[in-house]
């Protein structure tokens, strides 16, 4: 019978056991640390930004501030948010303040230059010259990528916006669309320290009311946008800015636009800018269709029956007296009775006739159009030699 030998088993040491969970302990805490960090340095970074912009007369609130999300993200709660505007339009005495219920901001902790942020609606809106209004919306959201240093690109995006004027107990609809969004980057090779900024902004369903019924028929629009003259991002107030673009021969180039509301259809180019007076100065090509559908509603007959504003003459037709116009139509009548009556039936076609003299025959998506320029001088917007608006000083 032969012996059986059995070599002694080698015993592992327990401690290899142990090195992964060790390790991970240590990286759970060493994350822990740096959440904490990075929690922490919010405060500092928020009172820093608010102390910036305040210099430029926006005056950011926040009535309560919390910190959550351990442990990948940083979800930032700011409850019974304010923001004051100050001297942020040319000429403005009274402070504008916007107030609103929440504002929910989350970044990544592994990739921090991206923040997206989420506001509770409504907003109140007041200053002392007028308001309050109210706006509602049923998602409003924003995103910005490359903070805290140059912004590469930021979107705010709203659902469902509308904007109430509140008198009492009682709300006016003022404007609303049932989808609103701006869009903008730094354009391609641009450099940072005189940046060219490409802006989108696309409105899907909007309506405006009280001005005219024209307005409150939903319409669609969209503009694709280069600005350029900025010499970086510095907060400063936008007069001061505008007059920074100004002194650098800055502009807004309308790269496209279009608008369509029912049978009408316009697109637009051109090139905007800003003459020393901070009034705009510049040209849009515009190419429409459907225009003479629309000339009916412009209510003109109505207009004339019931006698012609000065101030909108004054507006269209400057030297123009509104008796003037009585007079006219007085001595048409005494000339050939009805005839007066005939010409206010028919100012519509005439009008139309008019715009159509002021271009050019062409085709627009497969329907006839006309093509004119819309001139801006000075701050007055010109449509071929008619006087249609009047654009306020931007400083």
């Amino acid at each position: 019978m032969s012996d059986i030998t059995f070599a002694p088993s080698r015993r592992r040491p327990l401690w290899r056991l142990f090195i992964a969970p060790v390790l991970l302990l240590i990286a759970a805490i060493a994350w822990s640390a740096f959440w904490f960090y990075a929690a922490s340095q919010v405060d500092v970074q928020a009172d820093a930004w608010r102390e910036r912009e305040a210099k430029s007369g926006r005056v950011y609130d926040c009535a309560r501030r919390s910190v959550a999300g351990y442990p990948f993200r940083l979800e930032i709660r700011c409850d019974d948010a304010s923001v004051s505007l100050i001297s942020q339009t040319a000429g403005a005495q009274a402070p504008i303040t916007a107030k609103l219920g929440e504002i929910l901001v989350v970044a990544q902790v592994y990739d921090p230059k991206l923040v997206i942020a989420e506001f509770a609606a409504p907003a109140t809106i007041s200053d002392r010259g007028g308001g309050p209004f109210v706006v509602n919306w049923s998602k409003g959201r924003s995103s910005v990528v490359g903070l805290p240093g140059v912004p590469q690109r930021a979107s705010i995006v709203f659902d469902d916006p509308a904007i109430d004027r509140v008198n009492g107990s009682m709300q006016t609809p003022l404007a609303g669309a049932k989808h609103v969004e701006l869009h903008g980057r730094l354009a391609d090779g641009s450099p940072t320290d005189h940046p060219t900024i490409e802006t989108v902004a696309k409105i899907g369903g909007g309506s405006i009311q009280g001005l005219h019924p024209l307005l409150a028929e939903p319409f669609d629009a969209d503009a694709r946008m280069m600005l350029s003259g900025l010499k970086d991002f510095s907060p400063k107030p936008w007069p001061e800015r505008f007059r920074e673009i100004q002194a650098a021969g800055g502009h807004v180039e309308i790269v496209q636009s279009r608008i369509q509301q029912g049978d009408l259809i316009a697109v637009a180019a051109g090139t905007l800018g800003l003459n020393a007076q901070g009034r705009i100065d510049g040209e849009l090509q515009m190419t429409v269709a459907g225009l003479e559908k629309v000339i009916p509603a412009l209510g003109i007959e109505k207009m004339l029956d019931e006698g012609v504003p000065q101030a909108t003459l004054d507006r269209v037709a400057p030297g123009v007296k509104t008796q003037d116009l009585n007079n006219l139509f007085g001595a048409l009548d005494r000339a050939i009775p009805g005839l007066g009556k005939v010409v206010k039936q028919n100012a519509n076609v005439g009008v139309a006739a008019g715009i159509n003299s002021l271009g050019t025959e062409a085709v627009l998506e497969g329907r006839k159009a006309r093509a004119f320029p819309l001139r801006f001088v000075d701050g007055t917007v010109y449509l071929g030699p008619l006087k249609v608006a009047q654009v306020p000083p931007l400083f």
